[in-house]
């Protein structure tokens, strides 16, 4: 913590792009820390994630918010509510844009990003500063980015604009520094150490999906959740976790146990490690699937999600 004579500052970045523009990967490194999971697969992010910076003297809150597309189910409109909620209560908004998503035949970014630019210049209940951050810079030329800046910057009224490589962290410390100096000044929030604001039950879960997706790729569709339905804590120190993860059809339930159940013994194994890792003792990971058709279309699991239920 900062002594009593340092002046202190806290408040929240919203991080807002496309599916798959390096959002969850962005806020990783300004944290120091995996708080967000990351797979190739586009909506990864369900529900917002608050990863927590400290940079010099200032707390970062950091909201990983799903990627903003065309909804077309009520799990979709679930998600871009959440995004778009979360920037309208933050003290910065920025605009995470994939700069290697040019057109083949001219430098201007991809219609969809040009359209979630103009959105959220137009959006009249976000009253915070928006930044216009582009990542991936370092498979475009700074030369083609040029006619990329200018059209994104007429969409919207950006105060700035950074170029960035989440991946590598090129360009990131710059946006870090600005991102701390624009935070309203005031106590931290949480104890500087703490690099999430995220139930274990929940983080437990997203650590489990995350493994799912990574080890199913294309095979199963954005039809599975996996809910944390019992912690127990154990004398040793450790934890038992069991979690049901929930598909929408015989044949998709299948496909996660895997042959003689081999695919869902190397997702816990995985999710498991991992577990332990972030927690920092044993944890014993039992996993069942269960076909629930409907899933997508109960609250209940919103909730356990971290979503809220749209009624329409």
């Amino acid at each position: 913590m900062a002594d009593a004579a340092t002046t202190t500052r806290c408040g929240f970045c919203a991080i807002l792009g496309a599916p798959n523009a390096g959002k969850s990967t962005l806020v990783n490194e300004l944290v120091g820390a995996k708080v967000a999971i990351v797979t190739p697969k586009a909506q990864t992010t369900r529900a917002p994630v608050r990863g927590i910076a400290m940079i010099g003297d200032a707390q970062v809150v950091l909201i990983d918010t799903p990627g903003v597309f065309a909804p077309r189910r009520r799990l979709d409109r679930a998600m871009v509510g959440a995004a778009f909620g979360q920037a309208a209560e933050a003290d910065i908004v920025a605009l995470l844009i994939d700069a290697s998503r040019l057109k083949p035949r001219a430098d201007r970014p991809l219609v969809e990003d040009e359209e979630l630019a103009r959105l959220l210049g137009g959006l009249s209940d976000i009253k915070a500063p928006r930044v216009l951050v582009l990542n991936k810079i370092d498979t475009v030329s700074r030369e083609r980015l040029l006619p990329l800046i200018d059209e994104l910057k007429s969409a919207a009224a950006f105060e700035a604009v950074f170029l960035i490589s989440a991946l590598t962290g090129d360009g990131v410390g710059d946006f870090a520094a600005w991102l701390a100096a624009r935070m309203p000044e005031g106590p931290f929030l949480y104890p500087s150490d703490q690099t999430a604001d995220l139930p274990t039950r929940l983080l437990a879960a997203e650590v489990t999906r995350e493994k799912l997706m990574l080890a199913l790729h294309d095979e199963l569709p954005y039809a599975s959740a996996v809910e944390t339905e019992r912690w127990e804590e154990k004398k040793d120190g450790s934890a038992k976790i069991d979690q049901i993860i929930y598909v929408e059809r015989d044949s998709q339930k299948a496909i996660v146990l895997g042959k003689g159940g081999q695919t869902i013994k190397t997702i816990g194994a995985q999710a498991r490690a991992e577990l332990e890792e972030l927690l920092g003792r044993r944890i014993h990971l039992f996993l069942f699937v269960k076909v629930r058709p409907n899933w997508s279309e109960e609250p209940d699991i919103y909730r356990d999600i971290g979503l809220e239920f749209p009624e329409k």
